[in-house]
């Protein structure tokens, strides 16, 4: 009984996606006719025949992946300095006031203005990895440190009391702290990581890059190859999300059950 109840909860909730995707869709064939000019807003039909099509050129897939390669390593470097750096200032005091004026300052600068500085110190095709890294650093740099700081005290003294192991500790104590804040972290810098990557790639034009594609459809007035190359990237920061939080909780579902 409580699996069909689960099953008709998981179907209701599939179908209200599917719902709200076919409004979306109908709200923006609505502003097609309404504005009744490809060139400023392209019907879903016509973005969808060029889905088709575009997959099939000769530097596609080249282009994906240089991008997809680039935006997911500066991601991933973002996560591991963050969570060393967010650690190290749990640990140390010392630490998060020396490294907090650079964190503020990485929030409060624009992307944009980020990347044109950084345009100046190094290569165009380098400029979406370092740009993800800055831009998911501070994220996870908060959270961990908010994790490190809101453990129970009383644990702490626990864990002193027993004596336990730094592996123990490390399993029986942070990871579980952790999760939450490491989870949430992740879930918010992925879409931000592939939104500031590909905004470099766009102001740097990198050759072979998903920013040079979009740039080249705003210089040819192409806004179908707009559009289209826009629900490429949603796409692919989708599948990458969801594959890359359906692995880390599946970590932390290992781990726990050790």
């Amino acid at each position: 009984m409580k699996q069909e109840t689960q099953i008709q909860s998981q179907h209701k909730m599939l179908l209200q996606r599917v719902g709200a995707v076919l409004l979306a869709l109908a709200v923006w064939q609505l502003l097609a006719i309404r504005v009744g000019q490809q060139l400023l807003v392209p019907t879903p039909f016509s973005v969808a025949m060029r889905l088709g099509t575009i997959w099939q050129e000769a530097n596609f897939w080249a282009t994906v992946w240089f991008t997809f390669r680039k935006i997911v390593a500066g991601f991933l470097l973002g996560v591991i300095v963050g969570l060393l750096f967010g650690a190290l200032a749990g640990r140390f005091p010392l630490f998060e006031i020396l490294f907090r004026p650079w964190s503020v300052m990485i929030k409060s600068i624009p992307v944009a203005s980020f990347i044109i500085i950084c345009l100046i110190w190094m290569p165009s095709s380098h400029l979406s990895v370092f740009i993800s890294f800055l831009m998911v650093l501070p994220i996870l740099y908060t959270n961990v440190l908010q994790s490190v700081r809101s453990v129970d005290k009383q644990l702490l003294e626990a864990v002193q009391v027993f004596r336990l192991s730094w592996p123990k500790r490390l399993l029986y104590l942070w990871l579980p702290q952790l999760k939450p804040y490491f989870l949430s972290a992740c879930t918010v810098s992925l879409g931000i990581s592939w939104k500031a990557g590909i905004a470099a790639e766009i102001i740097g034009i990198p050759t072979g890059s998903i920013g040079r594609m979009f740039y080249d459809a705003k210089v040819y007035f192409n806004t179908v190859d707009l559009f289209a190359w826009t629900v490429i990237v949603v796409i692919i920061s989708v599948l990458f999300e969801k594959g890359f939080l359906t692995l880390l909780r599946g970590v932390f579902e290992g781990v726990e059950k050790l």
